[in-house]
């Protein structure tokens, strides 16, 4: 995970040097939202593949795995955002406790 956490954070720079005009707590909200248009898109590409969109596009598994890594990646950077000192430990406790009955279950 090390090398996935340095990634977030040069990242995260690149992305606050381009948001440099806004407001703190504005890039912080706009990052948040960007969880949502990505975890959209992974839903727009799930539509496409079971033939429920109007617009007549093809899409693949490949096309949802390709958008939910891009809400995952978006979450990170909305974690970072929000404490970048702290981004990685944040995560890893949470992380922890929300997985806390798949590992009992797993465990019995």
């Amino acid at each position: 995970m090390n090398d996935l956490w340095d990634d977030i954070t040069k990242l995260s720079a690149v992305c606050r040097k381009a948001g440099e005009h806004l407001p703190p707590e504005e890039l912080k909200s706009l990052q948040v939202g960007k969880v949502a248009e990505e975890a959209g898109e992974a839903m727009h590409a799930l539509h496409g593949l079971k033939g429920l969109t109007t617009c007549g596009d093809a899409h693949g598994w490949d096309e949802v795995q390709n958008d939910l890594v891009g809400a995952v990646i978006a979450a990170l950077l909305a974690i970072h955002y929000i404490d970048p000192d702290r981004a990685r430990a944040t995560f890893e406790e949470i992380f922890h406790r929300r997985t806390r009955r798949g590992r009992e279950a797993a465990a019995a």
